[in-house]
Order: C-alpha cells, then sequence, then structure tokens
C-alpha cells in the first residue's frame, strides 16, 4: 500500500489518507483479511499525527470497511466488500446521471457526451 499526500491539497491530511486506503480495498490492493500498518507506524511512513491516522481508520470501521481487534491490529473487513463496491457504483450513476441532465439541458448529443468521456477517462 503506497499512500502519497500533499500537504498543499485543498482535501485534509486524513480525507487523503482514508480514500487512498479505501481505494486500495475495492480495487483489492488490500484483500479481505489483510492487516492494516500500525496507526503508529502509519503516523511515522507519513509524518502526520496518530491522531490523524486513528481518525482515518476509526472512520473506515464506522463505514465497514476495517475491523479493528483489540491487541491485534486493524485489519480490512471480511465479507462486505461487494455491498461496499456496489455502494461506490451507485454513487458514480448518482454522478453521471447529474452530468447527463446537465448534459440534456445544454443541448449536447448522447455522442458528443460519450466522446467526452472517453477522453476525461483516459486522461484520468
Amino acid at each position: 500500500m503506497n499512500i502519497i499526500i500533499s500537504n498543499h491539497s485543498n482535501t485534509p491530511l486524513y480525507r487523503q489518507i482514508k480514500d487512498q486506503i479505501k481505494r486500495c480495498i475495492l480495487t483489492e490492493e488490500l484483500k479481505e483479511g489483510d492487516a492494516l500498518p500500525s496507526i503508529r507506524k502509519l503516523a511515522n511512513e507519513l509524518q502526520v499525527s496518530v491522531l490523524t491516522v486513528r481518525r482515518v481508520y476509526n472512520e473506515l470501521e464506522e463505514e465497514g470497511f476495517v475491523v479493528s481487534q483489540a491487541g491485534l491490529g486493524t485489519f480490512v473487513s471480511t465479507g462486505n466488500i461487494e455491498w461496499l463496491r456496489d455502494t461506490k457504483r451507485r454513487e458514480a450513476e448518482k454522478d453521471l446521471l447529474r452530468a447527463i441532465k446537465t448534459a440534456k439541458s445544454l443541448q449536447i448529443t448522447k455522442d458528443e457526451l460519450h466522446e467526452m468521456l472517453d477522453i476525461l477517462y483516459e486522461e484520468e
């Protein structure tokens, strides 16, 4: 797991870390049952406060991405990864529906919208 944070980003540090860990879980770079680094270890690696990492782990646990076991550590949650992926797909669908409504209001054709999506997808 390679987490890169930027002090120049408008996104708070804890959010940058959390989003990257979630991405690692959803793309199966981190698999169900894998251990996450200890709070102290990750804080040292990223040169952030242990409170920042604790917040990340707590929020990931609240959202069902990880489970903490006292004395053992924090692990990628087992059993609900597919549900989490589906939740993310639904979020993407909502965003796409908003884009479609905007495109229709601006009289952008479906073909033009596809072309825009292809270009933006490749650039990302």
